[in-house]
């Protein structure tokens, strides 16, 4: 097993795991713990779904699994849930902010360049 993948502990299981659905129907689901345990590292890395390593199984089934309870809302309850033993229940924060340029936001050559009597202000 390599050492740069991201595994749920038993503590971070054992809060997890009250919040995830139990209504199964049709085929039993794959592992719980390794489908979420994939589903942070693709979060946590920014790699692509079709990147995650093949511990975590199926990236298919990652990225379904994914899609699926955000459509249910079971992340927004597990959010909710383990928000509410923190200091407060009614702020739930995650920060992935980054900021993208276009290339042309460089500044760039300004040709021709202007001159110093380009600014002065005729009285």
């Amino acid at each position: 097993m390599r050492r740069n993948l991201y595994w749920l502990n038993d503590e971070q299981w054992a809060r997890i795991e009250p919040y995830l659905p139990t209504d199964v129907r049709g085929k039993e689901r794959v592992d719980d713990r390794r489908v979420i345990s994939g589903i942070l590292h693709v979060i946590k890395s920014g790699c692509r779904w079709c990147d995650c390593p093949p511990e975590y199984g199926p990236p298919t089934t990652i990225y379904n699994r994914f899609v699926r309870w955000a459509e249910r809302g079971v992340w927004e309850r597990l959010f909710r849930g383990l928000a509410a033993h923190g200091r407060s229940g009614d702020t739930q924060m995650i920060d992935s902010t980054h900021v993208k340029a276009h290339r042309s936001a460089s500044g760039g050559n300004v040709w021709p360049a202007p001159s110093a009597s380009d600014f002065l202000v005729m009285a």
